[in-house]
């Protein structure tokens, strides 16, 4: 494995995000939670959101046509740092480990890229070991997209066939390999540590 490289996904791979711990301090039960992004269409709005759609601009959109909603809305604008708590546990930790055994490691994320910087600067560990990050929300595409997978791909001057993509979303993870890449999908740490000393990216005792 040692001309292969690693490219991550970020949100619940490498750090925590929870749209829902924001809702909970602005409505009163889960019930309550579940009907409001319905009614929004939180989903769609949220991709686009990541798709690079301005903030103040969108907020102000859906705002008018659910004034009702108009406060948990700019909410999640204003208080977005709420859903991001931290690093998933051991993230930081197998990310050092990976640069120190050599492995090129690079992202692709579904991520405001002005959310994005603002997670960076809370979380520096989350790009000081990339020797670069794919921001969907800076290039107008979004995974599973091929074409995202291929922007990382060109940019970086990778080959598919010597990349493996981890995502916790097994969609994601198809995504690339329409494309040509290996996937690993993502369900914890320990899992993933386990999976890359298997295939050699790291020293049996580091596991």
């Amino acid at each position: 494995m040692s001309d292969s490289v690693l490219i991550f996904d970020i949100g619940n791979v490498l750090i925590r995000w929870d749209a829902r711990r924001l809702f909970r301090r602005l409505l009163p039960d889960e019930a309550a939670i579940d009907a409001f992004l319905a009614e929004i269409g939180f989903d769609a709005w949220n991709r686009e959101l990541d798709r690079g759609i301005p903030w103040d601009e969108a907020v102000a959109a859906l705002s008018a046509r659910h004034p009702g909603h108009a406060p948990v809305i700019a909410a999640f604008h204003h208080r977005w740092h709420e859903t991001v708590p931290g690093p998933v546990e051991g993230a930081p930790e197998l990310l050092a480990d990976l640069a120190a055994a050599g492995v090129p490691l690079y992202a692709i994320t579904n991520f405001s890229g002005a959310k994005f910087a603002e997670t960076c600067s809370r979380f520096p560990f989350l790009t000081a070991a990339f020797r670069d990050v794919v921001v969907s929300g800076d290039e107008g595409l979004l995974k599973p997209d091929p074409e995202i997978y291929r922007l990382c791909l060109a940019r970086n001057r990778l080959d598919a066939a010597r990349a493996i993509f981890i995502d916790d979303s097994a969609t994601n993870v198809a995504g690339a390999a329409a494309v040509g890449i290996d996937g690993l999908h993502f369900t914890s740490i320990p899992a993933l540590r386990a999976a890359l000393t298997a295939r050699g990216f790291l020293p049996a005792e580091t596991a």
